[in-house]
């Protein structure tokens, strides 16, 4: 839904270029965190004396200052009549750091222009009213559809209690992620796989079913280079408990977190053996059969974001219970072919094409000789 815009005082109902070009670059600054500041917010802020930035911060959650703390300190006293252009709303409330709201008006700023309000209870409209009763102009919905985007595992998490859901699959053009011999690698080519490692560095966990597990005995890490500011969670849904102690995934485990979803059988050797490796195996809350279960659970670990990667049954019933909130396809030139070679996505699927699953807001980039085709699934309230 587009925010409301607001006219105040001073301001056009429409924003200038500069306003969009200096909120562009406070976007731009945000994301620079990714990876750095689960489970809060992207947030970057830019102080600006007409179209002269004079202040810029971004926030990671480490270093206990906010994105607006760090822009005003730069500003100095250059952020006295200034404009702040905030990509999220700035906080009203004592948490890990002191209200941002605050140190905007001591600092004597005279606008704040924010995309959208914070979906945080304890923020929500709070931080914008502050601002407005102290004097401030605010204005409200400057490139709102962006901000939102970036921050679209935040706000999922906030709204809903529970992580936002990411299906990455990689297929050929028939839409097979294996030869019927169980031969997957590699389907995609090097640009994919390193586009893959991205994904994967912007979430805080990644799911697999017990099946893949033991076919590739993947390693399931971050690869990408990029900072992060805690290990990627390794989630293996695995309802007979099949997985090898002796597997990278267990041989691992004390080097980044692995966690076992399984059934509610009495703890067996293995799991003993397991948890001796350091994995946790995870039986009284959730079994890895009820997927609304092991998303609450992954919530109240404050994992704010989940990758899925396989396979085809974990894809398959996640789709039919429409807890996916955005699929990216990755499709090779090739074509595998063969009834017995595994298809991409299992479970029930749609009874008529008129039931099929549609994505919106697709984008199509080419990746060397692939094609990432990335976009959310429509729901049927929206038909």
């Amino acid at each position: 839904m587009q925010p409301k815009l607001e006219t105040i005082e001073g301001l056009e109902s429409e924003w200038t270029e500069t306003d969009r070009r200096l909120m562009r670059r406070a976007l731009a600054l945000a994301a620079q965190g990714v990876g750095q500041v689960s489970p809060g917010p992207l947030v970057g802020c830019v102080i600006a004396q007409g179209s002269e930035i004079v202040g810029e911060g971004l926030y990671v959650y480490e270093q206990l200052k906010h994105a607006e703390t760090y822009a005003l300190e730069q500003a100095g006293t250059k952020a006295k009549g200034a404009t702040a252009y905030v990509s999220l709303e700035p906080h009203a409330h004592h948490g890990r750091t002191p209200p941002c709201t605050d140190a905007l008006i001591v600092a004597g700023v005279s606008c704040v222009i924010a995309p959208t309000q914070d979906p945080n209870p304890k923020v929500s409209g709070k931080g914008f009213e502050h601002l407005r009763a102290a004097g401030l102009a605010v204005s409200v919905g400057l490139l709102a559809r962006d901000a939102e985007k970036l921050n679209e595992k935040y706000f999922h998490f906030m709204r809903t209690g529970r992580p936002f859901v990411h299906l990455k699959l990689a297929t050929s053009l028939d839409g097979k992620i294996a030869t019927r011999t169980g031969d997957s690698r590699w389907i995609t080519g090097t640009e994919s796989r390193a586009r893959a490692h991205e994904l994967r560095h912007e979430y805080d966990a990644i799911l697999i079913g017990a099946g893949t597990a033991l076919a590739d005995d993947p390693l399931l890490t971050d690869r990408s280079g990029r900072k992060r500011r805690r290990p990627l969670v390794r989630v293996v849904l695995d309802e007979q408990l099949t997985i090898a102690p002796e597997s990278k995934l267990a041989m691992t485990a004390k080097d980044a977190p692995v966690l076992i979803f399984a059934g509610s059988s009495p703890t067996s050797a293995l799991s003993d053996e397991l948890e001796s490796r350091g994995v946790e195996v995870v039986r009284d809350r959730a079994s890895g059969r009820d997927l609304g279960a092991v998303l609450d659970e992954l919530w109240r670990r404050e994992l704010q974001s989940v990758l899925i990667e396989g396979g085809a049954n974990v894809a398959g019933t996640f789709l039919d219970a429409g807890l996916v909130n955005k699929i990216s396809f990755f499709l090779a030139p090739v074509v595998i072919g063969g009834s017995e070679a595994p298809n991409a996505i299992g479970g029930q699927g749609a009874q008529r094409l008129v039931d099929a699953l549609e994505l919106q807001d697709v984008e199509v980039i080419t990746r060397g000789r692939d094609i990432e085709v990335t976009g959310y699934p429509k729901r049927r309230a929206e038909g």
